[in-house]
């Protein structure tokens, strides 16, 4: 795509590079991020998007005077090509080659490079700033976005309602997360807890909002220290006048806007813990402005929300129940009208079914809104793996190709994640070798059984080999974890490649996600989600949470072996026995059929 095809790109960028010389600068960089470092960010903050066009929920770009770059991973290759002038930004990988080696090899010596050290972590900060001046270039911090400046209709801050989570849901007072914090503070060597992680405040202080779309937590930050006192520095006009049904006796209120001057008056002196991967770099700088001292750390609220209570771990097995009846209603709605809707030349499309299942987890009591915006991908659609439909690319569902929808809710008993691919006509053997593959990389993991003292980046191989034995491979991680009503992307515990210094321990809640994906042609992926339990003696196993059959249609039975076939037999038995008796004659007699036992 040319700059001719979209002028609004090039103009920004040139707009940002007049405002160079304001600041003394060569430079920009430009983060996905905004003040909380998470992956999700309001209109209000996606910077990246108002000025390279690229959509997706990762990645960072530099806008130097005369050359400018972007940097996606494996998800999002595909799709940045089609949203970016490739004339003004080169494509570079997130992993592969990082936007801190791209500084050390291509700044000139005496160039200044600006970024807003509100926008990034310390560890990016940190990385950076010893690449530039590696390079014989200057890393300077702006006061004022450069972004912002020449964004003349950004959208205003969100201003989403607060509101106060159960302890029927939340299984734990904010009295005894005070003391637990309070120790694990003191176990670390620190006196006070900058926290700019929206999900675990809202864990933290059983809270729920509405700023961002798909994330049930209200944008703020919070200060805590080991005595348990807390500030919730949160916009007032969130709350409700009436805080009785809230947990904040003895916690102070301020405006976000006073985050520094707080961290300042609240450190000085101490030892402040910041998480150095989830915290603006700008919180460390104004604490050793100070004269108090940094520990980087990951947040001790992050280690404790990440183990779920047996509150939590019950709402999550409720919320798949829910969440389960609308993918079964689903599928057996599609698999009804797809064929003969395509006959009569008003084929489903990818946007209809997005709806569709909505409407279906709709019915559910205890859903609240979809936990992030579902990949619904006919054909060649499905190989990016973070595609989104629009008017503009809705294509139809046919036989001539697969479908693969990955979708989520949040329900205030927890939230769901679960991919599944299936087609209306026959698929050709290679599609059906691929996915045969990937169905026996999802089994090879979920049926583990491993040691405490397991890692992610130990366990990630078993839902490769299968694709590796046919040379064929997937460039994104294996399985990420979920929050409980909260980020359906729950850092520290995943599964990868790359080394995850997080044990695996009973009370995660994890996806396993393998998949292969073939530019232009199709894209395969198969999702559930699983909770990691005690399995005796010093192991530990998952089970699966998601209650979504499976469609062996596209798989090629025959190179299923004994032991496979008894675990989707055992999965699909527990399928069936769950939900057969929440569903409607028609759609019940529908999933006994998808969840007959395999056979001879």
């Amino acid at each position: 795509m040319t700059s001719k095809d979209r002028p609004d790109i090039s103009s920004r960028v040139e707009a940002l590079r007049h405002k160079f010389d304001e600041q003394g600068l060569d430079g920009y960089v430009i983060p996905r991020f905004d003040e909380h470092q998470g992956e999700y960010c309001a209109p209000h903050d996606n910077r990246l998007g108002f000025v390279t066009g690229f959509t997706g929920s990762a990645g960072v770009a530099i806008v130097m005077r005369d050359r400018a770059a972007i940097f996606v991973d494996g998800r999002y290759q595909v799709q940045v090509r089609e949203e970016i002038d490739i004339d003004c930004f080169a494509i570079e990988h997130f992993y592969d080659a990082p936007l801190k080696d791209w500084l050390r090899k291509n700044l000139r010596k005496g160039e200044r490079v600006g970024f807003n050290s509100m926008l990034l972590p310390s560890t990016w900060d940190a990385d950076c700033g010893q690449s530039v001046a590696a390079a014989g270039a200057d890393w300077i911090a702006v006061t004022d976005d450069l972004v912002d400046a020449i964004w003349s209709d950004q959208p205003e801050r969100p201003l989403g309602n607060v509101i106060a989570l159960s302890r029927d849901y939340a299984g734990e007072s904010v009295a005894d997360k005070k003391r637990r914090i309070g120790q694990m503070l003191e176990e670390q060597g620190a006196d006070v807890l900058i926290e700019a992680q929206p999900d675990n405040i809202a864990w933290f202080l059983n809270v729920r909002g509405r700023d961002v779309a798909f994330n049930p937590m209200p944008q703020s930050f919070m200060i805590a220290d080991r005595e348990g006192r807390v500030e919730w520095l949160v916009d007032h006009r969130k709350l409700p006048n009436d805080l009785s049904n809230f947990e904040l006796e003895g916690v102070a209120m301020s405006e976000p806007d006073m985050l520094l001057d707080r961290v300042r008056t609240a450190t000085a002196g101490r030892v402040a813990l910041v998480d150095p991967g989830f915290a603006p770099s700008a919180v460390a700088h104004a604490t050793r402005e100070a004269g108090g001292n940094v520990r980087l750390l990951r947040s001790p609220i992050t280690l404790a929300k990440m183990l779920k209570n047996p509150v939590e771990l019950e709402g999550f097995r409720d919320c798949h129940r829910h969440d389960g009846a609308a993918w079964i209603r689903f599928f057996a709605w599609l698999e009804s009208n797809a064929a003969e809707r395509e006959e009569e030349g008003r084929p489903v499309t990818e946007l209809e079914a997005e709806d569709r299942i909505l409407t279906f987890r709709l019915m559910e009591e205890t859903f609240v809104e979809p936990s992030f915006r579902s990949i619904s991908a006919a054909g060649g659609h499905a190989a990016m793996c973070h595609y989104a439909a629009s008017t503009k690319s809705n294509a139809p569902i046919t036989s001539r190709g697969i479908y693969l929808l990955d979708s989520g809710g949040q329900y205030f008993t927890g939230t769901t994640d679960a991919t599944r691919t299936t087609a209306i006509g026959p698929v050709n053997n290679e599609i059906r070798r691929a996915y045969t593959a990937v169905l026996k990389g999802l089994i090879s993991m979920a049926s583990l059984k491993f040691p405490k003292g397991t890692y992610g980046h130990h366990l990630d191989a078993f839902a490769r080999r299968p694709l590796w034995d046919l040379g064929l491979d997937y460039d994104h991680g294996t399985g990420h974890g979920v929050g409980h009503f909260l980020s359906v992307h729950e850092q520290p515990q995943r599964f990868d490649r790359r080394v995850n210094e997080i044990e695996l321990r009973p009370g995660m809640v994890t996806t396993i996600e393998p998949g292969y994906y073939k530019a232009g042609e199709y894209g395969i992926r198969i999702e559930n989600q699983v909770e990691v339990i005690d399995d005796g003696d010093g192991f530990m196993s998952f089970r699966s949470l998601t209650l979504v059959p499976i469609d062996l249609r596209l798989a090629d039975i025959r190179l299923l072996s004994e032991t496979e076939r008894q675990w989707i037999d055992a999965y699909h038995w527990r399928v069936a026995k769950t939900m057969q008796d929440v569903l409607d004659p028609a759609t019940a007699a529908w999933l006994a059929a998808r969840t007959a036992p395999i056979g001879n």
